[in-house]
């Protein structure tokens, strides 16, 4: 829970009256452009920064009380840039990093054999790839069991296979109460697994809700793929003058048209007998994304 939270570096609102509900088992997505305080935002939610006015509670303490030094111990971290001792093997970073957050070590195998590092948990971490570094990073993250886990762009360095088998953990954690908070700059990634995001730009929050929402509130057209019976285009032609708002594209068998939502039965209507195929696109987070900075920017 965020309540007008703002931080100022002199003349520099770096985040300015940020409010955020955030609910238990909720993925939640901060996105926004390079220095619109998406990083001040989670230093501040981890009690590293104070802020500058406002008060931030996460789980279940207010940051800057007594409580929150035990509080913390239920929150898990993944940083964007991970620092990690070299000459430690993977089991001795994961053991040092429990008896910094105060937990029983005894569940660093578990963790390492989930993020597939039991074969090297006897290796330096200098013998680490950047995949095998950022798995590492994700099991000191989950050490402790948290309730609440940050995770400043969890992708770097996974591949496909890796990347799929984290999310898998992330689910199961997620489905267990736990409040995910996730920035990344792969917007299809989140666009896939958050159940709400928010846009900041300029330190504010722009926009907030679920994707649906975010496509709804900004009107953004739906795309249709058509691929038409051959010699009828002229025909579609004609009876788009009746949806004026309809966009289309293409003067082949292939046409791309531009569907305000509202009109999306009507048009599906009017090609019914004019289509071999056809496929409908919703609008991506990056479609979303891109036009709520270009709103922000003409006002």
């Amino acid at each position: 829970m965020l309540r007008d939270v703002a931080k100022h570096y002199g003349a520099v609102h770096a985040v300015d009256g940020v409010t955020l509900q955030l609910h238990a088992g909720e993925m939640f997505g901060l996105i926004g452009h390079n220095g619109a305080g998406k990083s001040t935002l989670f230093r501040m939610m981890l009690g590293l920064i104070p802020a500058s006015r406002g008060t931030i509670e996460v789980a279940g303490a207010a940051i800057g009380t007594p409580a929150f030094r035990a509080a913390r111990r239920r929150i898990g971290y993944l940083p964007e840039n991970l620092v990690l001792y070299d000459n430690l093997s993977g089991m001795e970073t994961l053991r040092f990093f429990a008896r910094l957050k105060g937990v029983d070590a005894s569940q660093c195998p578990a963790l390492l054999d989930q993020f597939g590092l039991t074969h090297a948990a006897r290796r330096p971490v200098r013998e680490y790839s950047k995949g095998m570094r950022q798995r590492l990073g994700f099991a000191q993250a989950l050490l402790g069991a948290p309730r609440v886990l940050f995770l400043d762009e969890p992708s770097n360095g996974l591949d496909p296979a890796a990347l799929r088998d984290v999310h898998a953990v992330l689910r199961e954690r997620k489905a267990d109460g736990v409040t995910i908070v996730i920035t990344s700059h792969i917007l299809s990634e989140l666009q896939e697994r958050v159940d709400r995001l928010a846009l900041l730009a300029n330190g504010k929050v722009q926009a907030i809700g679920s994707i649906d929402a975010l496509r709804a509130r900004h009107d953004m057209p739906l795309q249709f793929r058509v691929r038409i019976v051959p010699g009828t285009l002229p025909m579609i032609r004609r009876r788009l003058e009746t949806l004026p708002e309809v966009q289309i594209q293409g003067d082949g068998v292939n046409v791309v048209l531009a569907c305000p939502r509202s009109c999306k039965m009507a048009l599906v209507s009017l090609l019914a007998d004019c289509v071999d195929d056809l496929r409908i696109d919703e609008p991506t987070l990056e479609n979303v994304f891109f036009g709520a900075e270009a709103r922000h920017v003409a006002h």
